[in-house]
Formats: C-alpha cells, sequence, structure tokens
C-alpha cells in the first residue's frame, strides 16, 4: 500500500474527503518527523514506538577497493512495533 492508497482508506473508512485524509496524513508524518529530529520519541500504546538511535563512527572497506575508510556516525530512525500490532499480524 502506498500513500494515496493509504489515504483512500482513510477517507472511505472515517467518511472525510481525500483532500482532509491527505492532510491529516501529512500532518501527522510531519509531527513524527519533527519529534524525532527533536530527539523525542513517539508512543502510539498498541501500535508502536518511533524513535531516534545513534550509530557510532567506525571503520570499513570500500567494496569496490576494498581500501579501508572511515564511517560517520549517524542518526537512524527506528519503530518497533507494539503488542496489538505484532499480535494483530501473527
Amino acid at each position: 500500500m502506498n500513500k494515496q492508497e493509504l489515504i483512500g482508506h482513510i477517507a472511505d473508512r472515517a467518511g472525510l474527503s481525500r483532500s482532509d485524509s491527505a492532510r491529516a496524513v501529512e500532518t501527522m508524518l510531519e509531527v513524527i518527523t519533527s519529534a524525532l529530529k527533536r530527539g523525542d520519541e513517539v508512543r502510539l500504546v498498541g501500535f508502536g514506538n518511533f524513535s531516534v538511535t545513534r550509530r557510532k563512527a567506525s571503520s570499513g572497506r570500500n567494496p569496490r577497493t576494498g581500501e579501508p575508510m572511515q564511517i560517520k556516525a549517524t542518526s537512524q530512525p527506528k519503530f518497533r512495533p507494539g503488542k496489538v500490532l505484532k499480535d494483530a499480524v501473527q
């Protein structure tokens, strides 16, 4: 399912227009993104948790040349599904 299909399903189930559903989905994604940028965690009880993990700098090898290289430290978004979501998928 892509974003447009998700918007369509939300519009149908909630009885909203597609534009209202699109605005709701976009706003939700913006709020989650801005919270993660600030370093906050977003917890949706039963669905899951969005958080940011920090990956340390490390050394690796260039796959083409085999030459050693330094990999910078980065922040990675992470999603951990909640129990209700896990149980629903099984």
